[in-house]
């Protein structure tokens, strides 16, 4: 939808006394009564204003806010819509007939007739106001279209104001506008226009946003009394209400009227007229939602808001983010996002097969595609929602300190990001799945897959950490990690130290690589350090140098950060930032680049081969250049049928597990933790958070052909 501005702001009225402006106006309505068979060309000659040939005419296009709608991948399944102003443009032939005729009845029966300006209209109100009989307007459909686009090309609120104020002069440069918008359009140019911006009440302006919300159905299908209600409305959406007890009577008179006017002009005859006003009027609306509190599924919700979190941080459309929204919301874009409906019901139903949205602790799984970057899948258990602050749902936070204090916690409503961090969700621990990253680092210094480290179920390191921490060495300064089992020692290589997820062969090994360039590998794949006193750590060189339980995973990371950093492995070590965008097309059709694959070697494809290769070990797969000799999550091979790689991790007291698993096409990352109390109590069971990931892999690689993971070398 495209409407104009002036292109000059030349203030004729800024020079010219009130007085001047009437008597000018009075001359035109003069010469149209006198001659109103005068072409408008003339017309300001009639009247003898040179002034009035002075006023700006010519108009400039601008854009009408238009409703956003974002689908799923599919490109057909709608996820949610997003705007302002719920308005959609349609062509005038996707318009029923029935509304083109009955708003031509409602506001203008001469606007087939007139150049723009209705002289005899003018000349009729101006005489009728004067003697008192009721104020009359005379603005044509025309003149009624010029008045809505300079008020939404206004750039100020003063302008505005200018543009919708009741004065003669404003009525003037109306009519001069639209006899030049008569020039440069056709009628039916113009009727469409209007129709597209008209306002119909009940947050719907254009005629398909009034017959989605008062009908429910599209502008071609709309009937003579439905035409006529819509049409009726336009004059003061307000007043004619019919969903109100005092617009209704009123609004149901407007209607009939309009009948009548459309009977009058022929557009219908008698019967089709008493038929139409027989014709029960409704009190409901249908107001679509907006938002992601509205996605049409809700656990679509927690997909939507990363979209729209990421929209918000995109320079390409605003320099602020108050600017992207408002593109975003006014823009009229087509955006295909990433989400896969089938890997979203399939993550769903895996969660809730196994925790319940009321449980406190959430179980939390992201799913990526490798070598794009997009984001398949996002869930949870818990409803996307806002708790009612009246009725509240949720029960209080875990947290005893927010308890007491009558904080709620995020169970089973939450709009907080928990899946994919920002805002106050810095993430959560997720334990050895940071060994691989380790493992990385070693490779890439020139460590093979087969570097053997011979260690016991603990380990004396040379990491410096406080004395009185329970991870040092009895008496002592240094970092002394152990194992899950003090059956878990002896001498281990990559495929089984990382098979076993064996502590005490990863914090030697980050030793003799330098925790530096761990951390640096972390980085590299996508790990994005929210935390404050994580990030110090991070980017102090020394700081990273002396990270002991880096390794160990007691970072804060999210579901997706993960599924995307293993992601790097499956992408021949290509890191692609994670994007929720399929593609985006602006309201005119243009593509826009922005969300589409941004990627960067991560690390080589040798080492992310090799690397991957290990990292079938741990979840029931066989190695190609190597023997596993165990695993943390067997069964994840044989449920999900086709070739794997992964790792599990749990952080301290069991408080977090995870599991991520992939395949070529498909990376899932799954989380059990307290998003609420990150000190909470509970143990973490691996039994509910392992299932639900390799599953979900399972239902997504269903029916698709087994593609076997490519050798170093190769």
């Amino acid at each position: 939808m495209t409407f104009w501005t002036r292109k000059r702001d030349r203030s004729f009225f800024a020079n010219t006394s009130s007085l001047v402006i009437c008597g000018l106006l009075a001359g035109v309505v003069v010469a149209a009564a006198s001659f109103p068979a005068v072409a408008m060309s003339g017309l300001a000659a009639k009247a003898g204003s040179q002034g009035f040939a002075e006023l700006p005419s010519e108009l400039e296009h601008q854009s009408a806010p238009q409703v956003t709608r974002i689908f799923a991948s599919d490109g057909k399944t709608q996820i949610a819509v997003m705007y302002d102003e719920f308005r959609s443009d349609v062509p005038l032939k996707d318009i029923s007939k029935n509304m083109q005729n009955a708003i031509v009845a409602a506001e203008d029966h001469q606007f087939y007739e007139h150049n723009g300006v209705d002289l005899k209209g003018v000349a009729r109100a101006l005489v009728n106001n004067k003697n008192g009989g009721g104020k009359q307007g005379a603005s044509t459909l025309t003149m009624q279209a010029v008045r809505m686009m300079l008020a939404y090309s206004a750039k100020t609120p003063q302008q505005a104001i200018d543009a919708t104020k009741d004065t003669p002069e404003r009525k003037l440069s109306e009519m001069k506008y639209a006899m030049q918008l008569e020039k440069e359009l056709t009628k039916q140019q113009i009727l469409e226009r209007y129709l597209n911006m008209a306002p119909f009440g009940n947050g719907a302006y254009g005629v398909y946003a009034g017959s989605q919300v008062y009908f429910k159905k599209k502008p071609k299908d709309l009937t003579v009394p439905e035409a006529a209600l819509l049409a009726g409305m336009v004059k003061a959406p307000t007043s004619f209400d019919p969903t109100t007890p005092s617009g209704y009577p009123q609004a149901l008179d407007r209607r009939n009227y309009i009948i009548d006017n459309m009977q009058e002009l022929k557009y219908i005859t008698p019967e089709e007229a008493k038929k139409a006003k027989a014709v029960k009027l409704g009190r409901t609306t249908n107001r679509p939602g907006n938002g992601c509190v509205s996605v049409a599924k809700n656990n679509w919700g927690f997909f939507c808001d990363y979209f729209y979190r990421w929209w918000l941080g995109q320079k390409e459309f605003g320099a602020t983010t108050y600017d992207r929204e408002r593109q975003l919301k006014s823009g009229g874009y087509r955006v295909v996002t990433s989400l896969d409906v089938d890997a979203q019901a399939a993550a769903r139903k895996e969660i809730s097969d196994r925790i319940s949205d009321k449980n406190r602790n959430a179980l939390l799984l992201a799913g990526v595609e490798p070598g794009t970057g997009r984001v398949r899948a996002l869930a949870a258990n818990r409803k996307f929602k806002l708790d009612s602050a009246t009725n509240p749902k949720n029960k209080l936070s875990s947290n005893p300190d927010l308890a007491r204090k009558g904080i709620r916690g995020t169970y089973p409503n939450t709009t907080n990001p928990i899946i994919t961090g920002g805002g106050d969700i810095n993430g959560y621990q997720a334990g050895s799945v940071f060994k691989a990253f380790t493992m990385v680092a070693a490779l890439e210094n020139g460590m093979e897959l087969d570097h053997q480290i011979t260690s016991g179920s603990t380990y004396k390191s040379g990491y410096i950490i406080d004395p009185r921490s329970p991870a040092a060495c009895p008496g002592t300064h240094f970092y002394c990690p152990s194992n899950a089992s003090k059956s878990e020692q002896g001498t281990f290589n990559m495929w089984t130290g990382f098979g076993k997820s064996v502590n005490t062969y990863f914090v030697p090994l980050q030793e003799q690589v330098g925790a530096e360039k761990v951390v640096a590998v972390a980085k590299r794949f996508g790990v994005q350090f929210r935390a404050k006193g994580d990030a110090d750590i991070a980017n102090d060189p020394q700081g990273a140098h002396e990270w002991a339980s880096f390794t160990l995973g007691v970072t804060a990371s999210t579901p997706l950060d993960i599924a995307n950093a293993y992601a790097v492995l499956a992408a021949d070590g290509m890191y692609c930032k994670p994007t929720p965008i399929q593609r985006i097309t602006s309201a005119d059709g243009t593509k826009i680049s922005a969300g589409q694959p941004d990627c960067t070697r991560a690390t080589s494809k040798e080492v992310a081969r090799k690397a991957l290769d290990a990292a079938r070990c741990p979840v029931g797969d066989q190695a190609q250049l190597g023997n596993c000799n165990g695993a943390t999550e067997r069964n994840a091979r044989s449920a999900v049928g086709h070739p794997i790689f992964g790792k599990t991790g749990t952080s301290d007291a069991e408080k977090t597990a995870s599991l991520v698993v992939g395949t070529t096409s498909f990376v899932v990352a799954g989380y059990l933790v307290n998003p609420d109390w990150a000190e909470h109590k509970d143990r973490m069971s691996h039994g509910i958070v392992n299932p639900a990931v390799y599953r979900t892999v399972a239902d997504y690689m269903e029916g698709k052909p087994e593609e076997q993971f490519k050798k170093p070398g190769e």
